[in-house]
């Protein structure tokens, strides 16, 4: 993956940026707005019924939600978090976290729900992953539409080969101390405004995505052989481990394509299989 094409070369080398926090863009809006609370955590470990938050940073906006500008930033929390256990040199080398550092410190849930409560959309990279933390400790989170900037941005479909968050904003021309959780917020937030877009600003399409009826397509009743393995793997369907399936989640456009090409590649005949309809609110549960 080359980078964006905007930025510019100086005897072949691209000078990168660090992140800034992000500001206002608009002075009135007269269309609809939105309210998007990005969300990082960082944890003990990855084990995500065991493992603790060490780390939370919340930043709400208030977004046009056609043009994906910025009217105003709403609200924002971060607090460290003393853990049960110590944590883990492997984790500290990583985000520069140690056990000194959240020592007596603990969240405030009561103040990271009350941003959450207002939100329309809790976004986050790997959105799967923190909203199993925090759902355990708020009130309000398990009620919340998810977005993830994994999986309802088309980063591939854009011409990146990764969907890290490291790589991505060094493709987009800035850098950042990654793994500590509002320089991760922000990143992710420059990401999805970035300028190379014009227009069709990623958080345009996030904001599309995360809040439409989702099916989950599973491959049951699959006569198994290797080939028809590898051919679903490679055509973007993962393998449960815990259902013993292979499934994909679609958006209504392309369930009836799905199930067309699973009549004909796996089944050989009518499709027999089973569709499960996901609420937005349900998307990125454990």
């Amino acid at each position: 993956m080359a980078f964006i094409k905007t930025l510019k070369k100086v005897n072949g080398l691209i000078t990168l940026n660090q992140c800034k926090p992000p500001f206002p863009e608009l002075l009135i809006s007269n269309g609809e707005s939105l309210n998007i609370t990005f969300l990082d955590t960082e944890t003990t470990g990855t084990n995500r019924l065991n493992d603790e938050i060490i780390e939370i940073a919340i930043k709400e906006i208030e977004f046009e939600k056609d043009s994906g500008k910025i009217i105003k930033i709403t609200n924002q929390y971060e607090s460290f978090n003393e853990p049960s256990k110590e944590i883990d040199d492997k984790i500290t080398k990583l985000t520069g976290i140690d056990n000194k550092t959240v020592k007596n410190k603990l969240i405030d849930w009561n103040e990271v729900d009350s941003i959450l409560k207002n939100t329309d959309i809790v976004v986050a990279h790997n959105a799967k992953f923190d909203r199993a933390f925090v759902d355990r400790y708020s009130s309000i989170s398990s009620s919340k539409i998810w977005g993830c900037t994994i999986n309802d941005i088309d980063w591939f479909e854009k011409g990146f080969s990764s969907q890290k968050q490291e790589l991505l904003c060094y493709w987009h021309g800035f850098y950042f101390e990654a793994h500590r959780a509002m320089n991760d917020v922000n990143a992710l937030i420059q990401l999805l405004i970035h300028p190379y877009y014009g227009k069709n600003r990623p958080i345009v399409e996030l904001i599309k995505n995360a809040r439409q009826i989702r099916f989950k397509i599973l491959v049951s009743n699959f006569p198994y052989n290797e080939q028809k393995k590898d051919k679903i793997k490679g055509d973007g369907y993962k393998w449960s481990t815990k259902d013993k399936i292979w499934y994909k989640e679609v958006d209504e456009n392309n369930l009836i394509l799905e199930k067309k090409y699973l009549s004909s590649v796996i089944y050989h005949g009518e499709f027999n299989g089973h569709v499960e309809e996901i609420d937005p609110n349900e998307r990125y549960k454990s």
